[in-house]
């Protein structure tokens, strides 16, 4: 069945052309909430990554000249134009990724504002003059754009994971060539138009499409291609860090989490279940900073736990299109299966399923809401991620033991924690392992600060000044006069 109404026109984009779907090899894209065929994804072929990294390379040698005016002048525009076509990227995304259409307008819209904090900060990439030890030299740093960088991007975020990295090397004066999510595909070809409508010379960026695989080994094994950018799960980013690394490809990773939450009992607890509920929930908890694994402290343990199950309760599960769902789809047949997966082995191994915890219906692939209490530590839900709609809930007694198994799992993302004491507030945010501390609200989201991991959760920043570390390499000039 074809969906009835308009959709994303989908295309490679290489060189400045669109190239859409022809006598080639193509998938399907389908809506999650019901199933239906949106459109077809044009899937390219080695010819056509080979003819997008030489646009990229004979791009870059200009590119990396232009005045930071220009390029900021550039990014400017596109997000104008991104605000401008919000609503129509953001229903596309609803319609392939499944997110309630709020969000997924927000996210766009957020985009753009990444977007014009790159096109200020990139004006802002500076050397530095190291004093000399004799009169007749001068010794300066520079910082210059690496080169060619792949950027591969998720399906949970498409438009903004995607444009994070593209406004990052493009700002630092790199070109790119993305691989998008096939899964959820509209955003990035809407991506690319912006950037063509906003004047961006052919090549400095290029969208291919096909066998992630193979498309990834071609990118990241090319001698033109100096840096790369995932962001996924953490098999997947392992094995491609390691591919690079074979390469010497400098990389950023952004990956996987289980993030924990630490409630203590002096804190604001009403005020952290009404906070937590929506944000676990959010884009069906299809979320790497996601809160998973909530470590509440014995004495508020029951009126968080009713509070926060209240919250979870009155969340409207639908299609993303429809009025007042403040919940879509997880994104496709597998994550729906995982869900089950995950919520069957919690029953198995002695949890109770406090709400939730079952497939909804036999059409699209939403899942409810689930809560499990009292997970035990051998249970998939405490050892590996869910990413979907899914929250654990078990009591602490000492703080020291809450941080220890906030601690205990390899992933090192997003932390969170809620308290009213300074004392307490300290010891989380000194000895939580995580790159991000969030401590009585969520503060990830900003364009100027560091978004990134330790551990299993990758290395490299997607926010913040730090972004650009990875789009810049170091040069040392000395001469004598």
């Amino acid at each position: 069945m074809t969906h009835a109404q308009p959709y994303e026109s989908l295309c490679q984009y290489i060189d400045g052309e669109s190239i859409g779907v022809g006598n080639g090899p193509s998938q399907p894209v389908f809506n999650p909430a019901d199933g239906s065929l949106l459109g077809r994804l044009p899937s390219g072929n080695r010819d056509d990554v080979d003819r997008a990294i030489a646009a990229a390379e004979r791009a870059f040698g200009s590119w990396r000249h232009e005045s930071p005016l220009k390029r900021s002048e550039i990014l400017r525009r596109a997000a104008a134009l991104m605000r401008e076509r919000a609503a129509e990227i953001g229903r596309n995304i609803t319609l392939d990724q499944g997110k309630p259409l709020a969000e997924a307008i927000g996210e766009v819209n957020g985009s753009a504002e990444h977007a014009e904090w790159h096109a200020e900060e990139g004006r802002r990439i500076y050397g530095r003059v190291i004093p000399p030890r004799l009169p007749e030299v001068r010794q300066l740093v520079l910082r210059e754009p690496i080169g060619v960088c792949v950027a591969i991007s998720p399906w949970n975020f498409p438009f903004n994971q995607a444009l994070r990295k593209v406004a990052a090397a493009l700002a630092a004066g790199c070109t790119v060539v993305l691989k998008g999510p096939a899964e959820a595909p509209s955003a990035v070809c809407a991506l690319a138009r912006v950037f063509h409508d906003a004047g961006l010379p052919p090549g400095c960026l290029n969208v291919v499409w096909g066998p992630a695989p193979e498309i990834s080994r071609q990118l990241i094994e090319s001698p033109v291609v100096r840096m790369v950018s995932f962001t996924g799960s953490v098999p997947v980013g392992k094995h491609l860090a390691a591919l690079a690394g074979q390469h010497m490809k400098r990389t950023t990773m952004e990956l996987g989490g289980h993030a924990p939450v630490i409630v203590c009992a002096d804190a604001d607890v009403d005020r952290a279940a009404d906070l937590l509920a929506p944000y676990k929930f959010r884009n069906a908890g299809q979320v790497c900073v996601s809160p998973t694994r909530f470590m509440v402290e014995r004495p508020v343990l029951e009126r968080f736990t009713e509070r926060f199950l209240e919250r979870v309760r009155a969340v409207r599960v639908g299609p993303g299109l429809e009025p007042g769902v403040i919940m879509g789809p997880v994104a496709s047949e597998r994550r729906l299966a995982e869900m089950q997966a995950f919520a069957d082995d919690a029953r198995a191994t002695g949890a109770e399923v406090l709400t939730g915890g079952r497939r909804i219906g036999e059409q699209g692939n939403f899942f409810e809401p689930t809560v499990v209490l009292n997970p035990q530590a051998q249970s998939r839900l405490m050892r590996d991620e869910p990413f979907g709609p899914m929250a654990a809930i078990l009591p602490f007694d000492d703080l020291d033991e809450a941080i220890a198994l906030a601690n205990s799992l390899p992933f090192g993302l997003a932390s969170y924690a809620f308290t009213r004491s300074t004392h307490n507030a300290h010891r989380l945010a000194t000895r939580l392992e995580a790159g991000m501390v969030n401590i009585n609200h969520f503060g990830m989201a900003p364009a100027e600060i560091p978004f990134g991991g330790i551990k299993d959760s990758g290395f490299g920043s997607e926010g913040g000044t730090e972004t650009f570390d990875s789009y810049l390499v170091t040069k040392f000039v000395t001469q004598m006069n």
